[in-house]
């Protein structure tokens, strides 16, 4: 009896969760009109950033001298632009890295966001590209933004590994594992539930991380420290993960039946967070504030 034939009678029962929360519609013959558990982990994971931005730096104490990094007014305009970098960014990433060949063949496809298909990757791209200009548009030091909307930003990873969950999407390896799962789309095996993993590493535990970072060493003074942290964490979490986590079917693995495309990217931001963490300075009175 081969590996395979054995999995499934080690799976757990994959929880019957509908991906769409409710349906109203359709309205004069359009529709009907869907709310996903996918949708709602990422309107709930930009609200709680931009709850957690405003409590970060309306804290005296985070900061030199009680002197306050930005006004609660720039982070409520900020939402707008975190949204449209957050959607457009992640997008264009999973088009450009995980697809290319589908959507140059089908370009009007990429416009089809109801079909799914988000990077992380492009998401944080399309996000830092928003925050330097919002920065800049507004006299903000650039890293203090980054730093914390960075710091809040696990949270939503967390859930958006959930919904995926829930979706029976991105589902890990085969496995034996006493916990495994045998997910609906998955074909008859028993799978690592790797969605639940990066929910844990890149949700829970990074945020505490980012948590004791900015309450208790006091690292929002120190420009681009909390940044660092959370782009190494994030790229060292994925890689970890990465190793439970099945290959996106039309990729596959890149070399020898263990690197994948979330490898490729993560490395880099292990890189570049251990550089920003490396060459961070406390701010002084000549930096704005």
């Amino acid at each position: 009896m081969s590996l395979s034939d054995l999995l499934p009678l080690a799976a757990l029962s994959f929880p019957n969760i509908d991906p769409v929360i409710f349906q109203i519609g359709p309205f004069f013959g359009f529709g009907p009109l869907k709310v996903h558990w996918y949708g709602v982990a990422y309107v709930v994971g930009i609200l709680f950033a931009w709850w957690y931005s405003k409590r970060l730096i309306t804290n005296t104490r985070l900061w030199p001298e009680g002197r306050l990094p930005m006004k609660p007014i720039d982070i409520d305009d900020f939402v707008v632009w975190a949204a449209v970098g957050i959607v457009a960014g992640g997008r264009l990433g999973y088009v450009l890295f995980y697809n290319f060949p589908r959507y140059f063949n089908n370009p009007i496809e990429i416009f089809y966001l109801q079909d799914g298909g988000m990077s992380f990757h492009g998401g944080i791209t399309g996000t830092i590209l928003a925050m330097y200009l919002f920065a800049r548009s507004r006299g903000i030091h650039a890293w203090s933004l980054f730093d914390v909307v960075a710091a809040g930003v696990p949270v939503g990873l967390g859930l958006g590994r959930i919904a995926n969950f829930i979706n029976s999407e991105l589902w890990g390896r085969l496995t034996t594992v006493p916990w495994a799962v045998e997910f609906p789309n998955g074909g008859p095996f028993a799978r690592h539930p790797s969605q639940i993993y990066e929910a844990l590493l890149e949700g829970l535990v990074l945020f505490l991380v980012l948590r004791f970072l900015t309450h208790s060493r006091l690292k929002l003074m120190t420009p681009r420290f909390i940044s660092g942290a959370f782009v190494a964490g994030y790229g060292l979490s994925r890689i970890f993960v990465e190793f439970f986590r099945e290959p996106d079917p039309q990729l596959g693995y890149l070399f020898g039946g263990w690197l994948t495309m979330g490898m490729v990217l993560s490395a880099p931001m292990v890189l570049i967070g251990i550089w920003c963490m490396a060459t961070a300075r406390p701010i002084t009175h000549a930096q704005p504030a």
